[in-house]
């Protein structure tokens, strides 16, 4: 039987989830892990154009912003594949598109050495 589980991923998600999630992930040992609500419920929200979250990619500075948030949800914690709800075709396109960008994971590492530093602080 293949389990798979679902967790909150992305930048907007604290170290206590991130923690929580990937601990459940070790000891329920799922076949697959899977990510949901990247952008925090919107890629509307203000948090998305006061940041930039490109400094998560490597080498990729055509990458939107939104692009490279959904890219790093997959390393936040880590997973196999990130869920979204959208009807916008386009927008679906630039999630796809994302997949081919990579991942800094030295950036993603000292990221959550903030997060965790912000959460014993």
């Amino acid at each position: 039987m293949r389990r798979r589980l679902m967790v909150r991923a992305g930048l907007l998600v604290g170290a206590d989830v991130l923690e929580a999630a990937e601990a459940l992930a070790m000891r329920w040992c799922p076949s697959q892990v899977w990510g949901m609500s990247p952008f925090g419920g919107s890629t509307a929200e203000a948090v998305w154009e006061r940041f930039d979250p490109r400094i998560f990619l490597r080498n990729s500075p055509s990458a939107t912003k939104i692009q490279a948030a959904f890219r790093a949800s997959y390393g936040l914690p880590r997973v196999d594949a990130v869920a979204v709800g959208t009807d916008d075709v386009d927008h679906l396109r630039e999630l796809t598109e994302a997949l081919a960008y990579d991942v800094d994971e030295n950036v993603i590492r000292e990221y959550r050495k903030l997060l965790k530093a912000r959460q014993s602080a």
